[in-house]
């Protein structure tokens, strides 16, 4: 799996990373981690607020550090998806 953190690197968007490598590594898969700080790069994906989080090329969430707990459900849904070939 791979989970992109985008953000010019603030507070939020370490936060963000850091949560959701805990996340990840709570549910034990195997994922590469990159935080993306061009600002080039976050429009090509439509991202308008930072922070954001892009799991495997889709935009799961943006504007907000999210929980561990949240991350999780998001990455949950994203192995699901996964899964079924979505």
């Amino acid at each position: 799996m791979k989970i992109e953190v985008l953000g010019p690197g603030c507070q939020k968007c370490t936060a963000l990373a850091a949560n959701v490598k805990a996340a990840a590594d709570r549910l034990g898969i195997q994922y590469e981690l990159s935080k993306v700080t061009k600002v080039t790069e976050f429009a090509k994906y439509g991202v308008m607020l930072t922070p954001a989080l892009v799991v495997d090329g889709k935009v799961k969430l943006s504007g907000k550090a999210a929980t561990e707990a949240e991350l999780t459900s998001i990455l949950t849904t994203a192995l699901a998806e996964k899964e079924a070939g979505q």
